[in-house]
């Protein structure tokens, strides 16, 4: 796999997902649509921490720096 991610995008989705899942753990949020966006916080860590979005792969999006 090809990282397609920059380091601005993996800290904006690591603090989304740190922020989904305070607020399932501390029941603001609760149900259907919390484990939603829990599984939602998973994937934005999965894909920080690998460098690479398959969405963004179907986009053609890349906000990688190149490195020459």
């Amino acid at each position: 796999m090809k990282k397609n991610m920059g380091k601005v995008d993996k800290t904006i989705r690591i603090i989304v997902a740190l922020v989904i899942a305070i607020l399932f753990f501390t029941k603001i949020i609760t149900g259907t649509l919390g484990i939603i966006l829990l599984v939602v916080a998973g994937v934005f860590l999965v894909t920080s921490f690998i460098s690479f979005c398959p969405l963004y792969t179907l986009v053609g999006c890349n906000t990688c720096k190149v490195k020459e």
